[in-house]
């Protein structure tokens, strides 16, 4: 059974998509022959001190040559050169979306990590990916060759029919309130249709980025949607289950996603989906389910949103079509699998 490390900054538990992909991959991957040991790299990265990239290469400097070091792109695309050339093994790079797409850092921040992931994956043996897009995006930008790149797309478990509740429409947001995830812009299209009935409940955690969770509060208290607008932070699966089931429609205006974990989820609870082009997005979601938007046009969003609460009988079809395209999902032993097929392609490149 041939090894392989697994090197994912902070916290594995940490309940986001790109945490919850790696923790299913680390659990499955045994069952495909491949024995894995989780190396808990410093949980500042994509900032990292000095100090953090100094435990990076103490952490896996020791790695033998034989051995594959899988390095997740939250870490990888934001390590100095010198600090990767000081990593032991082959490196397979794990990349969930280029950092440097990262909305709202600044112009220097994003051409710093445009050359820093860009150097990184020059050193890769392998490189996975999560989508088709991000794939075409390293090979358009990033100068990885195909041949280097797999792609190995989350998976999305069966779940049962959200039935919906009783009073107004609930409109389920799940992403970390982030400027990525675009709730700025959701506020506002939820002003444009005030004169409708709806709830919007937000799920994802507030702790990422406090600017970000500051705006949307004054957001939501400027135009008076307090009662309307719930901030719920990070919740468990339980208890996400719980909001799934009662929603009536999904919305999440992502400026980018490298895939969209929560619009796969959303789906297969067979819930129409409003969001934004942004990246796999478009390839997440099909455009019978629901609708998408350009990335940070409010107007367009609220008119998406006006168009579905108005219609019961479209909201219908379009739950329908997410219910019927859930059952074609992958699930997460065909992520572990194909992400298995990559390592055997590392392995068989680095014995080359």
């Amino acid at each position: 059974m041939p090894n392989v490390v697994f090197a994912v900054p902070g916290d594995l538990q940490t309940p986001t998509g790109g945490y919850i992909y790696d923790r299913r991959v680390i659990e499955l991957l045994p069952e495909f022959g491949w024995r894995v040991r989780h190396v808990e790299l410093p949980g500042d990265y994509p900032a990292p001190s000095k100090e953090s990239l100094e435990e990076t290469a103490r952490l896996l400097g020791p790695v033998p040559a034989s051995t594959l070091v899988v390095i997740d792109g939250l870490a990888f695309g934001a390590m100095p050169v010198d600090v990767v050339d000081r990593i032991g093994g082959r490196i397979v790079g794990l990349v969930h979306h280029p950092l440097a797409l990262e909305t709202g850092i600044s112009e220097e921040r994003t051409k710093y990590l445009a050359w820093t992931e860009s150097a990184a994956l020059e050193r890769t043996v392998h490189v996975i990916v999560t989508s088709p897009a991000t794939a075409d995006l390293l090979a358009s930008d990033f100068g990885v060759p195909r041949a280097r790149i797999s792609v190995a797309e989350p998976g999305t478990e069966a779940a049962p029919r959200a039935r919906g509740g009783d009073g107004p429409p609930r409109l389920l947001s799940v992403g970390s309130v982030t400027v990525r995830k675009g709730y700025d812009t959701l506020v506002g299209a939820l002003v444009q249709i005030a004169d409708l009935a709806w709830e919007n409940r937000i799920v994802g955690s507030l702790e990422r980025d406090s600017e970000a969770v500051k705006t949307v509060q004054a957001l939501i208290a400027r135009h008076g949607l307090q009662e309307r607008v719930a901030l719920l932070g990070s919740l468990d699966e339980q208890v996400l289950a719980e909001e799934y089931d009662g929603a009536r429609l999904f919305v999440l205006p992502s400026h980018f996603e490298g895939y969209g974990m929560a619009f796969a989820e959303a789906l297969a609870h067979g819930l129409p989906v409003v969001g934004c082009a942004g990246g796999a997005v478009t390839s997440t979601v099909p455009a019978d389910a629901g609708v998408l938007v350009p990335p940070g046009d409010v107007n367009a969003l609220a008119a998406a949103l006006r168009r579905l609460l108005s219609d019961p009988s479209e909201l219908q079809r379009c739950a329908d079509a997410a219910w019927r395209h859930a059952q074609q999902l992958p699930r997460w032993r065909d992520t572990a699998a194909k992400f298995a097929r990559a390592l055997d392609a590392a392995l068989a490149e680095q014995r080359v």
